[in-house]
């Protein structure tokens, strides 16, 4: 049975809804009001507060700290400096992606790293012999994310830290009443947007400062359906719905190289040995079969298909989890993995993984779509990712 997080007793009296979903053991709010729409504007209009604790977290410290985190992901951990924060993926021997996630390089051979599944055991199989602390925080740190145009100056009126000058994708350390923080400038929505890593006996303390504040800023507590949204817009994965873990898959055709995700820059083949060197380094010579695009469906050609039934389209109210097949005539060449209305966009699209020679932008494909329970298909367009990639997102808000 699913327990609270650090925020649970704020978060559950916001919740109208009572319309709560399982992560990783916890209790997560999918939306607090009736519908999400409120939510979803916070996060492109203004701020929204959305409780991430159900990350795994873990805490990599030890003399040979910076060698466990180069011989487990793609990426070379050499070339980041203390302060910064990448995002990565680790593959098995094969190049399969097992998971992606973020490591924040705190000190020299001091590294926080989430992850979506739980990663101990693979962590430390690859840590043996090696002088090498390999702690699971999960349950001592909680995290925030707030993002959203107006989250820096929110945070500016609340942090004793220098966020004006904290540039994408690194982290400062200050503190939010009182209590020591880590704050990153990172987050899921592909808008402008923070991390906030609270111990988790403080956490309600720092979530009283940021809503007290928040107030004159529009800040929203925001719930997993609009971040499922926001996160499709700025193209970004969620594994076991756009793909499946190397560790999960039941069939070959469920394991992704790094290479089939759009993770090709994040793959740095000419650093030491790391664990699926070899097998990418093949993926990168020879090509791989998919690839992941982005496609936008042709609204004008879905009212059509309505209209021979006598019916009206209504733009999906959340995104679609569920995986469709996509065509190029009668050719069945890949899925879209997970479909949503963007309002932003004004624009039905889709995460789609595809047969490679049918994925350059552009593309004329066809996705399947249901209306009174007969399966038709609709016109395509594939498209570069992200979908929505505003100015501020790495702007420097100084």
């Amino acid at each position: 049975m699913p327990i609270g997080t650090a925020f649970h007793e704020r978060t559950f009296l916001l919740c109208h809804s009572l319309n709560y979903r399982e992560w990783s053991g916890y209790y997560t709010v999918s939306v607090y009001e009736v519908h999400h729409e409120h939510e979803y504007n916070a996060i492109r209009n203004a701020a929204a507060l959305i409780d991430i604790s159900p990350l795994y977290k873990y805490l990599i410290t030890g003399k040979d700290a910076t060698k466990l985190v180069n011989r487990i992901i793609t990426r070379d951990i050499n070339k980041v400096k203390g302060g910064q924060v990448i995002y990565c993926c680790w593959c098995d021997e094969q190049g399969k992606v097992i998971d992606d996630g973020t490591i924040s390089r705190l000190e020299e051979n001091v590294y926080r790293w989430t992850a979506a599944d739980p990663s101990l055991r693979w962590f430390r199989q690859n840590g043996l012999n090696m002088d090498v602390q390999i702690e699971d925080i999960s349950e001592k740190i909680a995290a925030l994310a707030l993002q959203g145009p107006t989250s820096a100056k929110l945070l500016q009126t609340v942090a004793e830290a220098d966020i004006a000058n904290l540039k994408y994708f690194r982290v400062t350390r200050g503190k939010i009443a009182g209590v020591p923080v880590d704050i990153s400038r990172t987050g899921y929505t592909g808008d402008l947007g923070y991390e906030i890593w609270i111990p988790w006996n403080d956490a309600v303390k720092v979530w009283d400062a940021l809503t007290e504040k928040g107030r004159q800023f529009d800040l929203h507590a925001a719930g997993m359906l609009a971040l499922d949204v926001a996160r499709v817009e700025a193209g970004l994965l969620l594994i076991e719905v756009d793909y499946t873990s190397s560790k999960k898959a039941l069939i070959p055709s469920q394991k992704y190289s790094a290479y089939e995700l759009g993770f090709a820059k994040m793959v740095h083949l000419e650093k030491d040995n790391f664990i699926g060197k070899q097998a990418l380094a093949r993926d990168q010579k020879n090509g791989v079969p998919r690839q992941l695009v982005g496609l936008e469906v042709d609204w004008t050609d879905v009212e059509a298909l309505y209209e021979r039934y006598g019916l009206t389209p209504a733009a999906p109210t959340q995104a679609s989890r569920i995986a469709v097949p996509v065509y190029a005539d009668e050719k069945h060449i890949g899925k879209a993995t997970t479909t949503t209305w963007s309002p932003i966009l004004k624009k039905l699209i889709a995460l789609a993984s595809v047969e490679s020679e049918y994925s350059k932008p552009g593309t004329k494909l066809q996705m399947e779509i249901t209306i009174e329970a007969i399966r038709l298909q609709t016109n395509v367009t594939v498209t570069t990712l992200p979908f929505f990639n505003p100015a501020r997102k790495t702007a420097t808000t100084g």
